[in-house]
Formats: structure tokens, C-alpha cells, sequence
């Protein structure tokens, strides 16, 4: 038997603090009594001293290898221009040697407002192998060198869709070991911001791959491992299902959802639209779609038939539609992700169907400007976090790591500020109360209860009435243990 013993835990929105008693790794009980305490001989005791203290946190979407690997690639998220990326990418170069033949590869550029397009030729004035991955990571820019390396011909120097994710996860290729290091260390800063738990949407094989970190000893997130078609088979023959405790895990890992696309990104002008992209003529005015008539619903029943429950990626208002379209046939339930762009009438039809709006609200922030650029006259029902709410929607939170930051606290402050760097509100009639943003960011759990896992949060300000952009976490438990010591630093 494990116990620890909180006192003087401060619950959100209580007058007084209190005393909580873990036992092993589940809440025995809130406002603790000598007899709770009867036949326990080995107790830890911490005194939080009146922080609050609340449930731990989760990012719904993650692309866990991709996020971990950012951490080791050329960030060029700040170039406003094709030009100004190339210069990044040379000043780098320039500062010190790189082993010749290894491809560097950046991430985070944001094309939709650049002066000019990029092109093959900018590029390939750098000798050194090069390919950048767009900020929305649906397009790839490689060089001639990085091209031939990989065995790709000079037209595909820029690479969107499909193609694009292909290649990102060949340039992804690092020694196992290198990885799950990367992973590990990314996971003690997920923990440093109250993070317990994942849904990994990594492309390649993201069910196998924490199988064998578990097997290896991580205990340190909940990850829920979601399916793409191309492993639809592999995932029937491993048992995995949605919601089905996998591996040896001690339940930590469970199997996630049956992700799908129908269409592309904002930035990358692939998001499919009811009305076309300003400046783009022919068949992809209006963006692309991913399936044709009738494919996204047979692709959604063979996920049904595996055990796996439908997640639908949908950022253009035709894209949501035609989502919703197929809940409505299968009756199954799920999810969209992103939901960036919706048309009035369909917020009520998430609630009715029982489909949840998976969204990451700070792609809000990174995408006001190129919105009101593309989607002009039609920012009101971009990101449109209250009108979900109010048509009865479950919103759960995400940040879509490494495309935004893995940090639900600036998750949340997006979606309640509706603001970030100083500026003016963008669309505040869309914003939601800090209460619905904290709910959507512990998993739909509204508070800690007896019998429940003990995933736990500690903060040293009280997020019902602190900024939530930088709050400061004093403490991450997970199922009972430590992710994230009490004091440690490392968490504002």
C-alpha cells in the first residue's frame, strides 16, 4: 500500500482548505478524518500550505514524436517571408559545422501571408541538404540536396497533404533509443505544466511505439494511442480498441480513436470551404477534399468494424458538414478535430449527435490574421468556442503539439482572452468563462472526487481568478505518483 496525505489542499472554489488521502493512486477521501488514516504505516505527508489544487490536465492532441523531435530542429517560425526563412536557415548553417549528408531539417514557417510564394530556386542556393516543415505540418520545402537524398524527384520541392506527411515522417527517422529519450524528457515538461495525459496522434504506428516505452518502464502520461487506416489491421491484430487498456501499463495506455481526414489546413489554403480562397481558381478554390462521395463513410464503418471509434479532422466549414454527415449515418458517436470553421447551423448537430468538438484554441492566435485574410467576413463562426458551447457541445482542449505549444494553460487563455502578445480581442463574442475552459482541459472531469484516480494539479495562483498564460504549478501527480515534485521549479 502507497498513501500520501495532502493537507491544507486549497479546492477550487472552496472558502477553506482541506485535506486530501491517496491511497494507492486513487482519492480514499477529501476532508480527511483520524479514521481514514486507521492501518495505513507507511504514509507520506506534504503540506501545500493552501495552493489549489484541482484535476490534472490533459492535451487532447499531440503529435507526441514530432513535438519531442521539435525540440532538436531549426525553429523558423518567426520569418515573414520566404526570403527571411531562407536566411534562417543560412545563419544557422553558418554558426557552426554539420555533419555533411544529414538532412537539417526546420519547422513552424507560416506561408498564408508572406509577400511572395516561396519557390524552388530560394532554397536551393543552399548546398547543405534542407527540408522545412510548415507550421500546420501539411506542407513540406525541401532543397535539391535534401531531395536527392531522399529519393525524391526536384518537383516535389514542395510537397502538401498527404504527400507532405509522408516524407515529415521519413525525416522523423531517428534511432529508437534517440526518440523515446526525446520523449521521455518532453513528458517531464508536459508534467512541469500539470499535463497527465495524452492523445497521441503521431503517423506512424503511435500504438506500438508507447507499447514498447511501457514495456520499458514510462509511467509518465496517460496516452491515448489513436489509429490510422494504414495500421488499422496491425491495431486488430494487437486487440486494440477504443477505450481498451493496453500493454503493461497499469492502465496508463489505452487505445485511442480511428482519425480520418477530410480535408487539409487554413495556411496551407487546403481547408475545405463553402466559399472559395481569395485568389485561387479551378478545382481547389474551394480547398481539398480528402475522400469522394461515399469513401469517408465506408473508411469511418471499417474503423467501427476494427473496434474504433471515429475521430474526423475538419477544418473548413464544408469539411465540418460533411463530418457531421457521416455521424449522422453511423449513430457511433466521436469526435472532430479542429473545427476551425463552421457554419451556424451545424454547432447544434455536435450535441445531438454526440460527437465532441476537439479543438485547440490557440491555433486561434497563431491564425487571426491569415482568417480575416482568407476567410474574410466569416470570422465570427471561425473558432467558434461559444456558439459550440451554448448549442450544447462537449469541447475538449488540444494544442495539436508541435504546431502550438503543449501548455493548457495557454490553451485555456486563448480560448478566455480570446488574446495574446498585447493585442485587441479577436471575435470576443466566441469566447468561453475559465470554468468551461478548465473543464475542457481535464478531460470533461469538473473536479476532484473521492474514488476517482488521484491525477492532480497543484498551482500556486488560483486559476478561477490568475492569468492563465504562464501560471505557476507547484506540483503534477499522476495516478498517485509524483510526475512533477512538489517545488521542483521548471512549471510557471
Amino acid at each position: 500500500m502507497t498513501a500520501t496525505l495532502l493537507r491544507n489542499a486549497r479546492l477550487r472554489g472552496a472558502d477553506r482548505p482541506t485535506d486530501l488521502l491517496i491511497v494507492d493512486g486513487v482519492i480514499r477521501s477529501i476532508g480527511v478524518a483520524r479514521h481514514d488514516l486507521m492501518g495505513i504505516a507507511d504514509l507520506e505527508t506534504l503540506d501545500l500550505e493552501g495552493r489549489y489544487t484541482g484535476p490534472g490536465l490533459w492535451d487532447q492532441h499531440v503529435h507526441v514524436g514530432q513535438w519531442a523531435l521539435s525540440s532538436s530542429r531549426l525553429d523558423i517560425s518567426a520569418a515573414t517571408s520566404a526570403a527571411e526563412a531562407v536566411d534562417l536557415v543560412r545563419r544557422h548553417l553558418d554558426s557552426g559545422p554539420h555533419t555533411p549528408g544529414t538532412i537539417l531539417v526546420g519547422h513552424g514557417f507560416r506561408d498564408g501571408l508572406w509577400p511572395e510564394a516561396p519557390t524552388p530556386q530560394l532554397l536551393d542556393a543552399v548546398e547543405h541538404p534542407v527540408a522545412l516543415v510548415s507550421g500546420d505540418v501539411h506542407t513540406v520545402w525541401s532543397n535539391a540536396a535534401a531531395l536527392r537524398q531522399v529519393g525524391l524527384s526536384a518537383a516535389d520541392w514542395w510537397l502538401r497533404e498527404q504527400p507532405a506527411f509522408d516524407l515529415n515522417v521519413r525525416l522523423s527517422t531517428v534511432a529508437t533509443e534517440q526518440l523515446d529519450a526525446l520523449v521521455r524528457d518532453a513528458a517531464r515538461r508536459a508534467a512541469a505544466r500539470g499535463v497527465v495525459g495524452v492523445g497521441d496522434f503521431e503517423f506512424d504506428d503511435a500504438a506500438g511505439a508507447w507499447l514498447r516505452r511501457f514495456a520499458d518502464g514510462f509511467r509518465g502520461l496517460r496516452v491515448r494511442a489513436q489509429v490510422y487506416p494504414a495500421h488499422r489491421e496491425l491495431a486488430r491484430e494487437r486487440g486494440i480498441r477504443t477505450g481498451a487498456a493496453l500493454g503493461d501499463s497499469g492502465g496508463l495506455l489505452t487505445g485511442g480513436e480511428y482519425k480520418l481526414f477530410t480535408d487539409g489546413s487554413l495556411n496551407t489554403r487546403t481547408a475545405w470551404c463553402d466559399d472559395p480562397y481569395p485568389g485561387l481558381e479551378g478545382p481547389e478554390a474551394h480547398g481539398l477534399p480528402t475522400y469522394g462521395d461515399g469513401e469517408l463513410l465506408a473508411a469511418a464503418r471499417a474503423g467501427l468494424d476494427a473496434g474504433l471509434i471515429p475521430t474526423i479532422h475538419a477544418i473548413g466549414d464544408r469539411a465540418v458538414a460533411a463530418a457531421l454527415d457521416v455521424f449522422a449515418q453511423l449513430g457511433s458517436g466521436g469526435s472532430i478535430q479542429h473545427v476551425q470553421l463552421m457554419r451556424d447551423d451545424d454547432a447544434p448537430r455536435f450535441a445531438a449527435l454526440g460527437v465532441r468538438a476537439s479543438v485547440q484554441p490557440e491555433h486561434a492566435m497563431d491564425d487571426r490574421d491569415v482568417t480575416d485574410h482568407y476567410w474574410a467576413g466569416r470570422g465570427g463562426r471561425a473558432y467558434a468556442f461559444r456558439r459550440l458551447l451554448e448549442a450544447g457541445a462537449v469541447l475538449e482542449f488540444g494544442s495539436d503539439a508541435p504546431v502550438a505549444p503543449l501548455d493548457p494553460w495557454v490553451t485555456m487563455d486563448a480560448a478566455v482572452t480570446r488574446s495574446r502578445d498585447g493585442r485587441e480581442p479577436w471575435h470576443p463574442e466566441q469566447a468561453i468563462g475559465v470554468e468551461a475552459a478548465l473543464i475542457a482541459s481535464q478531460g470533461g472531469v469538473r473536479a476532484l472526487a473521492e474514488g476517482a484516480a488521484a491525477d492532480v494539479v497543484v498551482t500556486d495562483a488560483d486559476p478561477l481568478t490568475a492569468p492563465l498564460r504562464g501560471m505557476p504549478v507547484y506540483a503534477t501527480m499522476l495516478a498517485g505518483t509524483w510526475t512533477h515534485a512538489p517545488g521542483s521549479g521548471a512549471g510557471g
